[in-house]
């Protein structure tokens, strides 16, 4: 996939660095686009593609993830607040925002606390409710090794995990290999998006898509269905995928989205 015309920029929040791309054009209708977990700003390379010059998709790292820096708590008030400074930085009053997973919730945690800087908003398979009990579904990952003198040496470490992070592993200036996260952040900020969020979810009444995997492990159609009846203003969109809809299925995503999108003034 060509994405030559990427800019990556950052900018500094109390010495954190907090890194985006940005897909323009400038003079597109800004779609900020927010990731999950094991993940960055780069899964939305193919969705900015398809949404074509009408469309700015400006997609951080969010914290602790690719090449933002760590930060010292995960809480959603965190990465909210990230989503406000980037938009401040950028100088966009109001866009639309999507957000797969983690990101999902972030993106509709901004909706219901700042409501006149989301002009719509996106939801790609993030459920209202995580049961608050019991360790984080993705402790395992608190085995894998973060750093190895090679790429080779680091999949072949990671193992069974190795095609989850493979294309997002970073290369060291000492020529040794990362990965784009520490473990121990990605269990703190998973463990933080657990509760009932239907007040949150509820929270906002802009324009809103629920797009949501049939056969995803964390948000089942029916509870889908139930989230898209009681919020106002709701449309969804069931596709044939799992939980990680930008990566199993990027061309159905797209095309909810981009239906979705031309629904709006």
């Amino acid at each position: 996939m060509d994405t030559s015309g990427t800019h990556r920029a950052e900018l500094s929040l109390e010495g954190r660095r907090l890194s985006y791309l940005d897909f323009g054009p400038a003079t597109g209708r800004p779609l900020l686009a927010l990731h999950g977990h094991f993940s960055e700003g780069l899964v939305f390379a193919a969705l900015a593609a398809e949404l074509g010059p009408g469309w700015r998709v400006i997609a951080p790292d969010q914290r602790g993830h690719g090449e933002s820096g760590r930060a010292s708590d995960y809480s959603r008030e965190g990465y909210v607040a990230d989503a406000v400074a980037l938009l401040d930085h950028l100088g966009v009053p109001s866009a639309v925002v999507l957000g797969h997973s983690m990101g999902g919730k972030n993106a509709y945690h901004l909706a219901a606390r700042h409501p006149d800087r989301v002009s719509a908003l996106v939801n790609v398979d993030d459920p209202v409710v995580i049961p608050d009990t019991g360790p984080s579904g993705i402790a395992f990952c608190l085995d894998w090794p973060q750093r190895a003198p090679t790429r080779e040496a680091l999949l072949a470490e990671l193992g069974d995990a190795a095609p989850m992070v493979a294309d997002l592993l970073r290369e060291e200036p000492d020529g040794a290999w990362r990965l784009p996260f520490v473990p121990a952040d990605v269990v703190a900020s998973d463990l933080g998006v657990r509760g009932d969020h239907w007040a949150v979810w509820l929270g906002s009444d802009c324009p809103a898509l629920l797009v949501h995997g049939r056969t995803s492990f964390l948000l089942t159609p029916e509870l889908a269905r139930e989230m898209a009846e009681r919020r106002p203003h709701t449309r969804r969109a069931e596709l044939d995928a799992g939980h990680f809809i930008p990566t199993e299925d990027p061309e159905g995503l797209a095309k909810a989205v981009r239906d979705f999108l031309g629904t709006l003034r």
